[in-house]
């Protein structure tokens, strides 16, 4: 079965066989009827021709063969056709174009037994004496009442064969003429039909691609006018439902995007169908090459995947906390079966509690830390009240002592409780600023010179190295100066003796692109990564000390917090906490870079004014 592309041809084509079968059983039938009518008006003819020869000749012309081919001659002219007199007993006895002589026996010629028989009789047969077709026809001829012979006149069936072939390439010319006009009739039918239907087609491709504004003009009341008034309201229908689902998915999509729980949706089969940018954060995977992926290759951790599995056998809700490698990152993690989505669905959330373990950590150090710094300047003082009561009152050296040695611890504890409030003040903003334009020398210098005798105490050398007229900021002096001397005088704590100390400054201006300034000292933190692009004025406080620990830099800023407590010789340990809030009130930065055994760089960052 021939199949075509287009409806056009699928239309026109069997239509135009059609009309072509018809044009030729038409013309076939056309050239045999008029043929057959033309051969029967002939043979009528000669049977008439041959009639009027029969009532020409008399008894004795019939006798004299002589005559009669002279006659059948005379007859042939006159008739443009061929003339035999045949005797009853089958013998030529006349013949007007060939030589009777030499003739065969005729009785038994179909023409002749039908002139026998029925009074008239006619053939179309080939001729051997002529060698071609001929037409030949005879009647009996009576003479009283008895039949004498037979006269014969045939007519070569040539000049017929080109009668009927003009007439058959007239027919075949009408008819190629009208099988054309058929034909083209055909096609603008085919064409008028199938061009909605294309139209239609192309309109439906544009909705495909994206395009579901595109439209189709009715422009017939027929079933093609009908179809497209449907499709217009099914594409209207359709738009609105598409632009509800495009809405809904850009709400999903945007709270999926900015949640910051992690979000994965597995089918049956444990294939990732859906996953949120927090989830591929929390698993170190890529959002674009997870879907479709393995649940197990996508998350990596055995304890997720086994709380997974539980979920997707049971079918029932299941939690678990997981803490995830050295990160630290602390998840919860929730799977929870979807059988309105699928069969076997599931929905696994990651929330992440670092933040919260961590608040959690630094509260239960804060209540361990402040526990531990009251505790042992209580117990001092509820030692010496005892040793007072037990009888050192009556020492007055002794209650001097025991009492100036109480005033130390109760003015420890006031310390404490005063940075205590300062850092609750400063955190809750309550804390008053007054901020002014201030060199950057004027709030170095001061607590710079104040610790230069703890210094030399402590056999460390202190240098200063901060140019007056270096860069102007705005910034509260007190407290800026309250910020430098806590990083020198924990410099001087934790730098051994015959250590050096130096306190320098710089001024730079942060690029928004491109490599950062270089400053002095050298630092290995990228400038460009920890401040934003402007000017800024840098205080550095570098000591030759026993540094920080790696693991303990990430928590030097937290409250309580000492790195090596063996080595903090007292102290609060509010005071970096401190200083942290005092900077992050100015709008700047405060970070430190250490190597154990080697000392460390106490960084400050404040926005520098711009000189006018």
């Amino acid at each position: 079965m021939i199949h075509f592309p287009s409806i056009r041809w699928r239309i026109a084509v069997p239509y135009m066989l059609l009309i072509l079968l018809t044009m030729a059983g038409l013309l076939i039938y056309l050239s045999n009827l008029i043929r057959d009518a033309y051969l029967e008006n002939l043979r009528s003819k000669l049977i008439a021709e041959a009639r009027l020869i029969e009532d020409a000749l008399t008894s004795a012309t019939w006798d004299d063969p002589a005559e009669l081919d002279a006659l059948a001659r005379r007859y042939a002219d006159l008739l443009d056709a061929r003339v035999t007199f045949i005797g009853r007993d089958g013998t030529v006895l006349g013949e007007s174009h060939e030589e009777r002589n030499q003739m065969d026996n005729h009785l038994y010629r179909p023409e002749v037994q039908g002139a026998l028989a029925e009074g008239e009789g006619s053939s179309i047969r080939f001729s051997r004496t002529v060698n071609y077709d001929m037409l030949y026809t005879a009647v009996p001829m009576r003479l009283e009442g008895q039949i004498a012979g037979y006269v014969r006149v045939a007519v070569p069936l040539r000049q017929i064969k080109v009668g009927l072939a003009h007439l058959q390439r007239t027919l075949l010319l009408v008819a190629v003429a009208t099988a054309s006009l058929a034909l083209l009739l055909a096609l603008l039918i085919a064409e008028r039909t199938a061009r909605p239907i294309r139209q239609l087609t192309h309109v439906v491709q544009s909705m495909a691609q994206g395009d579901l504004s595109a439209r189709l003009l009715p422009i017939t009341h027929d079933e093609v006018g009908v179809l497209t008034r449907a499709f217009n309201q099914m594409s209207d229908r359709l738009r609105g439902t598409v632009t509800t689902l495009v809405e809904e998915r850009g709400r999903l999509t945007a709270v999926l995007d900015t949640m910051a729980d992690g979000v994965i949706i597995t089918d049956a089969s444990g294939y990732v169908r859906l996953i949120n940018p927090a989830a591929a954060r929390l698993l170190g995977a890529d959002e674009t090459s997870a879907l479709g992926c393995p649940f197990a290759q996508v998350v990596r951790d055995h304890r997720i995947i086994n709380l997974w599995q539980r979920c997707y056998e049971e079918n029932e809700e299941q939690f678990e906390s997981v803490e995830m490698g050295r990160q630290g990152v602390f998840l919860q993690a929730i799977a929870t079966p979807l059988p309105d989505v699928g069969r076997q669905a599931s929905l696994v959330i990651l929330q992440d509690l670092t933040r919260i373990r961590r608040l959690e950590t630094v509260r239960r150090d804060f209540i361990s830390n402040i526990s531990h710094e009251l505790r042992t300047p209580l117990a001092a003082l509820k030692a010496l009240v005892d040793t007072l009561r037990d009888g050192a009152l009556d020492d007055p050296p002794a209650a001097l002592r025991f009492l100036g040695r109480m005033e130390t611890e109760v003015d420890a504890l006031t310390q404490l409780v005063q940075e205590l409030l300062e850092l609750s003040r400063i955190e809750s903003g309550r804390a008053p600023f007054r901020m002014t334009a201030v060199d950057l020398a004027d709030v170095v210098h001061p607590p710079v010179k104040r610790l230069e005798p703890q210094a030399e105490r402590a056999d460390v050398r202190l240098i200063l190295d901060v140019p007056e007229g270096l860069a102007r900021i705005r910034a509260d002096a007190e407290r800026m100066q309250q910020v430098v001397a806590n990083l020198v005088h924990n410099a001087i704590k934790f730098t051994p003796p015959g250590g050096q100390i130096r306190v320098s400054a710089a001024k730079v201006r942060v690029p928004r692109s491109g490599d950062a300034p270089s400053v002095d000292p050298p630092l290995v933190s990228d400038l460009t990564e920890v401040l934003s692009p402007g000017m800024w004025a840098l205080i550095f406080v570098t000591d030759t000390g026993v540094g920080i620990p790696a693991d303990d830099l990430p928590r030097i800023f937290e409250r309580f917090y000492k790195a090596d407590r063996a080595r903090s010789g007292g102290g609060t340990g509010l005071g970096l906490a401190i200083a942290k809030h005092i900077v992050q009130s100015h709008h700047g930065r405060i970070w430190v870079e250490s190597v154990e055994g080697r000392g460390s760089t106490f960084c400050v960052a404040i926005p520098a004014l711009t000189m006018t």
